[in-house]
């Protein structure tokens, strides 16, 4: 199975192509999959319920919160880490610098050897775009009959 992706037009805000319009690729997800159907397929691989699939997930949740609140970098195995990032608005001098200049922090996962493989092997599929139907009516979109 291919990702699918759609060409989008976006306008170059900096650098050399400033101001210029360029085709991108963006990709289109085909849905989400949730909690539920994420624990029922680990649990067909393994030897352990649905049920303790998600209590063990919902522990790895709560600790790597915890962790990352701490400051530390959560490693989990070959599925990759995560860390936290903040973003803050800038200021003249050094010492005019304080926590309340701090906007947020953000979650950054860097995704490790088993997921980057994936990566490797996606192949990419473009999007169709959706057909109009043509009623015989010329430029006009809607499907009923023309009275003069």
């Amino acid at each position: 199975m291919a990702l699918k992706f759609k060409k989008v037009q976006r306008t170059i805000k900096f650098g050399d192509d400033k101001d210029k319009v360029k085709t991108y690729a963006m990709a289109k997800s085909s849905g989400y999959y949730d909690m539920a159907k994420l624990c029922e397929l680990i649990s067909n691989r393994s030897a352990i319920s649905s049920a303790d699939v998600k209590a063990v997930l919902d522990s790895l949740n709560w600790v790597m919160g915890l962790e990352l609140r701490s400051g530390n970098i959560v490693q989990v195995g070959e599925f990759g880490n995560f860390r936290l990032s903040v973003r803050s608005n800038g200021t003249e001098n050094k010492d005019d610098f304080n926590a309340s200049c701090i906007k947020k922090a953000r979650i950054v996962f860097s995704p490790g050897s088993s997921l980057c493989w994936s990566n490797q092997i996606t192949k990419f599929e473009e999007e169709a775009e959706p057909v109009k139907k043509d009623n015989g009516a010329g430029d006009d979109d809607d499907d009923r009959p023309v009275i003069e």
